[in-house]
């Protein structure tokens, strides 16, 4: 199975309608396609295709559960905890911040007392969803107020992997989140080849940049789409892939049909753009 994804710096630059576009193009063709959905803050791959999401799964995660009359103020928890999610003075109990913990589990495995337990909670859902007899989607959506969605990229992922395995999927494409950040980091784990999705504008030249670096650093073999290939100076995102020795392989020109597939959710009338 050959585990591919579409991702660019900048959000707004068709990451998402080329991660579509790719699906229903492999699929057409004959190929038994997965396309997982990361960017579980606002996943929007379903209303390119024009489908609804039902039957969730939820993803759960451990939280610390401190027991007040074990703790000794000690600062312990606070001190190995990377997310800074542990606000601590001294002799006085920690406070937990469940907001921008990642469940790694190191507070209450060093704390000294056997003082933090933990408490399960839903921090998001997947939905799984059958296009064609080609063609699958697999979701990953955030709970509301969540701020570590970490954890959910990551669940999301090691499902859609399952499922692809189970359908015996030729092609998983992942759509990342836009940006840098842990989320695309983790979406991008295990890919063998990432599609930078950008635009020949000043912001998506240097968002591009980035992702690039992000990718050198993790050996992931990149080539650039260039969106909306005949607006703006194109000199700025050839400079870019020139001095990261990436090539533009696929320019996808402005296109008012495709602007009216997408605000329909019928990408699959403009697979022919790419």
């Amino acid at each position: 199975m050959h585990l591919i994804a579409s991702t660019g710096g900048k959000g707004g630059t068709g990451k998402s309608t080329f991660a579509v576009l790719s699906a229903l193009k492999f699929s057409n063709q004959g190929k038994r396609v997965l396309l997982c959905d990361c960017d579980v803050e606002c996943p929007n791959d379903h209303l390119l295709l024009g489908k609804e999401l039902y039957e969730s799964e939820p993803i759960y995660q451990h939280f610390p559960d401190l027991d007040a009359e074990k703790c000794v103020s000690c600062g312990t928890c606070s001190k190995v905890c990377k997310e800074n999610a542990i606000f601590w003075v001294k002799g006085k109990p920690p406070v937990f911040f469940k907001e921008l913990c990642s469940g790694c589990g190191a507070c209450w495995i060093a704390c000294p007392e056997n003082a933090i337990g933990t408490k399960e909670e839903i921090i998001g859902k997947t939905f799984e969803t059958k296009i064609t007899d080609n063609l699958w989607l697999f979701t990953g959506m955030s709970e509301p107020g969540i701020k570590e969605t970490g954890p959910v990229v990551k669940e999301t992922k090691k499902r859609a992997l399952k499922l692809a395995e189970k359908i015996e999927a030729e092609i998983l494409i992942v759509d990342t989140a836009p940006g840098t950040h842990c989320n695309v980091i983790q979406a991008l784990l295990g890919c063998e080849r990432a599609y930078i999705v950008t635009e020949p504008t000043p912001l998506g030249a240097h968002d591009a940049a980035l992702i690039s670096e992000l990718l050198s650093i993790m050996k992931i073999p990149s080539e650039i789409v260039l969106n909306k290939a005949d607006v703006g100076d194109q000199r700025t995102i050839k400079k870019i892939a020139e001095e990261h020795n990436i090539p533009i392989t696929i320019k996808i020109p402005y296109s008012e049909r495709l602007i009216r597939a997408y605000s329909e959710g019928r990408l699959d009338k403009v697979v022919n753009l790419i």
